[in-house]
């Protein structure tokens, strides 16, 4: 089994979870309030900053130059993806977006950050590889649906599209291309990293449907 047969074995439940949250199954069929798409986009749109620099850590530890070049370029793309989120959706939903990081987007963070950091390259791997993933099967699963929402339908086509696909799947080779390097003690921590961050991508779109905020 590939590393990456491997690490998806572990997420599966949590997939089909994804799939069925009301966020994901709201945005196909267009019934998705339109605060809770708002609350999402604006803390996409916090969380990509500090995904940006945990990217770039994953780089910065990359032992071939192959992965030091794609997470630099994936970090780039992550700052531009932000500001293209800020001046886009922004506008199409009529309002500044705000600035306050919430409680799960924070969690979220500063696990990815605390494991680029503090923990292996592998591990760093690990941690910020389902928000590729998790994104690009979700993105290609709902494309097959589209939406009858304008805005909904924008969202779905960025992240099923295949310049989106082919930047996943260099990862998952990069990934892949770990597998005969890590010792099975560094195997095992770099799953749980991976679960981690899968269980975090789930609580993320249930944080914006139900409107979390800081309770104090």
């Amino acid at each position: 089994m590939s590393l990456t047969d491997d690490l998806w074995s572990d997420i599966e439940s949590i997939y089909a979870e994804i799939l069925q949250h009301p966020f994901v199954r709201g945005l196909t069929d267009g019934t998705l309030p339109r605060p809770a798409f708002r609350h999402f986009v604006e803390q996409d749109s916090l969380y990509l900053r500090d995904y940006a620099r945990a990217l770039a850590l994953c780089g910065a530890r990359a032992p071939q130059a192959a992965a030091l070049q794609a997470f630099v370029e994936d970090a780039v793309g992550a700052l531009a993806a932000e500001q293209e989120m800020l001046a886009g959706f922004g506008a199409e939903l009529g309002e500044e977006l705000g600035q306050l990081v919430l409680p799960t987007t924070r969690a979220y963070t500063s696990h990815l950050l605390a494991v680029a950091h503090g923990g292996s390259y592998a591990e760093a791997v690990g941690a910020v590889l389902p928000c590729y993933w998790i994104y690009a099967r979700v993105g290609a699963h709902l494309l097959e649906k589209s939406s009858p929402d304008r805005l909904y339908a924008r969202w779905i086509a960025a992240y099923g599209d295949e310049a989106f696909q082919s930047v996943v799947r260099r990862v998952l080779e990069l990934t892949d291309a770990l597998g005969a390097e890590v010792s099975p003690a560094e195997r095992a921590r770099m799953r749980e990293r991976f679960v981690t961050s899968s269980r975090y991508e789930w609580m993320f779109w249930d944080a914006a449907w139900q409107g979390e905020r800081w309770p104090v």
